[in-house]
């Protein structure tokens, strides 16, 4: 109980200071050479420039893309990395480097201090990451904010099974849906988060 409560104060004395900023999410396996990694940077150089911090995993892949581009648009780049058996490496592009050993704690971490979620292509770890916002978000824990998912031909198959059955069996509503929006393009992604910080969506 203690080392949780630690790391609750530790990422709260680390991050506390943010005005405003974004989580982007997407797998750590993905290389430099891949469409996403360069989509993923893009998009946060992007929201960097206009003021966000951006926050990540901490790791290679997209996450590494992400700190990257924060990096270019004379951002904020900050990691919350997880510690693992397997021992994930914190990226080269951090400024602000928070450990943590508890998943919910670095999960509170993510929730806590964005203003939106951009998720990318990815497996377990970023379907974690969505369904969870998804849940504080319909369930009225914390309020509502964009959460885009980039990479129409990845996200199909989860929209298409979440509207056809999920949906059509009552066991979520309409409105749910409409809480992701999908886009293949860097910059309609940064614009979604900064349009809904202005209020335009």
């Amino acid at each position: 109980m203690l080392r949780i409560a630690s790391e609750v104060v530790e990422g709260m004395d680390a991050l506390g200071d943010l005005r405003r900023a974004v989580s982007i999410f997407g797998s750590a396996r993905v290389a430099p050479t891949d469409p996403y990694y360069k989509a993923a940077r893009r998009t946060a150089m992007l929201l960097a420039q206009a003021d966000y911090a951006i926050i990540t995993g901490g790791g290679p892949g997209i996450m590494e893309a992400a700190n990257r581009g924060g990096r270019d648009g004379k951002g904020r780049s900050i990691g919350c990395n997880i510690e693992l058996p397997f021992e994930q490496a914190a990226n080269p592009y951090i400024d602000t480097l928070v450990n943590f050993r508890y998943f919910f704690v670095r999960k509170t971490m993510f929730i806590k201090y964005s203003s939106a979620f951009v998720i990318f292509p990815g497996g377990f770890g970023t379907l974690d990451e969505l369904l969870e916002a998804l849940t504080l978000i319909q369930t009225g824990k914390i309020s509502h904010f964009p959460v885009v998912l980039f990479g129409c031909s990845y996200w199909k198959g989860l929209c298409d099974w979440l509207r056809d059955t999920v949906l059509a069996d009552g066991k979520i509503g309409a409105a749910d849906i409409d809480l992701l929006q999908l886009t293949d393009d860097p910059d309609d992604a940064a614009a979604r988060v900064i349009a809904a910080q202005h209020g335009g969506g």
